[in-house]
């Protein structure tokens, strides 16, 4: 476990040792408030729901960015194979870039709890409702970090990394908009497929364990294919 943390450790501050890690937290930040203002102003509600559902469309657009570059740029600076020879199992590889970007996001969420602090000032919000939500879209956060990551594996060039990783965000992001194509067990397959179905579970203070389910065993799969890229690297 400690060279899980020693990874992400590094990931984390090689983020902060660009401009790039403070681009992202400004620029999104900064778009997040005028939607919260907007989005207030214009209600006139105690609430984060619609907040919550603006922060999921702009992770679909972000996190690829924030992803693409994680194993490609190993791959494409030679240095994923020196990773490789390390004492390192390939799990811990995966797990501690993993971890790492997992850390910037959790601190670009917590940044945001400013909101529940407004809207608890100037009225009496539903506080299980705003920790359910925050609870939704930190796992969604997560998954779509792990789809990154695989992405990120799959080749070695950044931006053919960040295009893949926002094509698979993009489609479970509106699969629910094609659901009404289809019937039967098709269509409720792509309507359990679309994350904006779940994470509305969670902004409206439900927790169910199939939304549980959805997230956590979508991140395992892909942290798992993730592992079974780079493994099949190793042996090429």
């Amino acid at each position: 476990m400690g060279k899980v943390i020693a990874i992400a450790k590094k990931e984390l501050l090689s983020y902060f040792s660009s401009p790039m890690a403070y681009i992202i937290l400004l620029g999104s930040l900064s778009l997040f408030n005028i939607f919260f203002f907007m989005i207030v102003e214009q209600n006139k509600e105690v609430s984060l729901i619609e907040i919550f559902q603006v922060m999921e469309f702009m992770f679909v657009l972000l996190i690829p960015i924030l992803t693409m570059g994680l194993l490609a740029e190993e791959k494409s600076a030679g240095t994923l194979e020196f990773l490789m020879t390390a004492p390192l199992s390939n799990t811990s590889i995966v797990l501690g870039k993993y971890l790492g970007i997992l850390s910037f996001f959790s601190l670009l969420l917590a940044l945001t709890l400013v909101y529940y602090g407004v809207i608890e000032y100037f009225g009496s919000p539903d506080r299980a409702t705003i920790l359910t939500g925050y609870l939704g879209i930190f796992l969604e956060g997560a998954l779509f970090i792990a789809i990154g990551l695989m992405a990120s594996s799959w080749t070695g060039n950044t931006i053919i990394s960040a295009m893949v990783s926002f094509v698979i965000l993009l489609l479970l992001y509106s699969a629910d908009n094609f659901s009404p194509y289809f019937s039967g067990s098709i269509q409720t397959l792509i309507t359990q497929l679309s994350t904006r179905n779940h994470l509305d579970h969670f902004a409206r203070g439900i927790i169910s364990p199939a939304d549980l389910m959805y997230f956590f065993s979508g991140i395992i799969v892909c942290l798992t294919l993730t592992r079974f890229s780079i493994e099949n690297r190793r042996w090429r």
